[in-house]
């Protein structure tokens, strides 16, 4: 039902959630998940805050809280404390880390400018 956001990932730079997207549909689209959002200025920012602020808890929504979040770099680098909330919306978290992800989220936007 795309309630929790962990499957998130991009589909020609776009986040999605994998869990409600048929594969006829992505024909052809360039679809980055998880394991290759590190190999982008965003997610290797955001894989570097994490560690630094030590954002993981459980660990069970990270991937979608991280494809997310390089979503809305690539759209906003330096988005506002009320942007972070309203984009990452419909990522939930177990854990409710959600001061730490905005944190890990603010911390990339600085590496990023660096």
């Amino acid at each position: 039902v795309a309630s929790c956001g962990a499957c998130t990932v991009h589909i020609d730079g776009e986040p999605a959630r994998s869990c409600q997207t048929y594969i006829e549909d992505v024909e052809g689209a360039e679809i980055t998940t998880i394991e290759a959002i590190g190999e982008t200025k965003e997610g290797a920012a955001l894989q570097q805050a994490w560690q630094e602020l030590d954002v993981v808890q459980c660990g069970y929504c990270q991937s979608g809280q991280i494809m997310s979040a390089a979503g809305l770099l690539q759209e906003n680098p330096k988005p506002s404390v009320e942007e972070i909330h309203e984009y990452m919306d419909g990522n939930a978290c177990r854990c409710a880390t959600y001061q730490r992800l905005r944190a890990g989220i603010q911390r990339a936007s600085e590496i990023m400018e660096a």
